[in-house]
């Protein structure tokens, strides 16, 4: 393929998986979730959606629009440890099967289906509290990346201050 036309799926690629994470973003925020997207971890990993609830428990949710995606990503189990309920989020074509199979831990995970415009959880991720030093430390840092963000985006001259 050229270098072009790998540019052109490539973009393709992103401009799904940015649908898909506002439909989940919509079914969240009319069941009081809010989420960031892109929040670093202090893994080194960084989830495509971050959030808190109104019971203060955080979720992450992993988009996948592409099967080579979902079945190369291999340590997608390290979002685990900074979430009390991690969701797979998908588009509507992707085949879901392989979430059923125990590599996927379906026992521990959910599943979100969305497009653009909404979004609908197929199977509703179990909670696995976090201890309550690490979620509060994980509600901090998403707190200070919101402000952040915020912030960045009335004054740009802020966006070099404060990186971790």
């Amino acid at each position: 393929m050229s270098e072009s036309a790998t540019a052109v799926v490539e973009l393709a690629v992103e401009r799904e998986a940015r649908a898909v994470a506002r439909g989940i973003c919509r079914l969240f925020a009319r069941n009081d979730i809010w989420c960031l997207p892109e929040m670093p971890l202090r893994s080194n990993r960084r989830a495509d959606l971050m959030g808190i609830d109104a019971k203060g428990q955080v979720v992450i949710v992993e988009i996948k629009v592409s099967r080579a995606d979902l079945l190369g990503d291999a340590k997608w189990t390290d979002y685990l440890d900074h979430c009390d309920r991690f969701y797979w989020g998908l588009a509507p074509h992707l085949d879901r099967a392989v979430l059923d199979t125990e590599d996927f831990l379906p026992h521990a995970c959910g599943v979100i289906v969305a497009d653009g415009y909404d979004a609908e959880i197929l199977r509703p991720a179990p909670t696995v509290p976090l201890a309550a030093a690490r979620r509060k430390t994980e509600v901090e840092r998403l707190a200070r990346a919101s402000l952040r963000r915020q912030l960045v985006s009335i004054d740009p001259h802020c966006a070099t201050w404060g990186m971790e």
